[in-house]
């Protein structure tokens, strides 16, 4: 069981990071050099909309085996986990402002074709999906130091 879990948690942080470095190394400054704003957001909006269901999947699931986890070891849960639980509820809340404040915007001018708007709440998610982004990787790193 105990590695079932490992497995579990880690791949919903590959999901999780691996998605955020592409999104914000590798599609998005291909797209803004390649796309004006009526062809670049609208690609943008759902690309990311299916990979906020993935990381939402992801979410769930290192939450949920995160727990368990702690669950198995009791009252000797080891600092670095509780390092990175705090790290981890940080991150979610960085998410779910993204998604239900920012996505929402985006893609409600989407639908009116406001473009200003929706570069607007573009560029107010890039800055919070770097945050993210480093936070996972510290992540990592206390997970590893541990």
């Amino acid at each position: 069981m105990r590695n079932v879990l490992v497995l579990l948690h880690l791949l919903a942080v590959i999901v999780w990071i691996g998605g955020m470095f592409f999104a914000h190394f590798c599609l998005r400054p291909v797209a803004a050099a390649q796309l004006p704003p009526p062809q670049r957001l609208p690609l943008l909006a759902a690309v990311l909309g299916i990979f906020f269901k993935f990381v939402g999947l992801a979410v769930l699931l290192l939450w949920g085996s995160g727990l368990i986890r702690f669950a198995q070891v009791g009252a000797a849960i080891p600092a670095n986990w509780l390092a990175m639980a705090g790290l981890g509820l940080v991150m979610t809340l960085v998410f779910g402002v993204i998604v239900l404040r920012y996505y929402r915007r985006l893609r409600a001018a989407l639908q009116i074709h406001d473009w200003l708007s929706a570069g607007q709440a573009m560029n107010a998610i890039r800055p919070l999906v770097l945050t993210n982004l480093v936070l996972g990787l510290i992540t990592v790193t206390v997970a590893i130091a541990g």
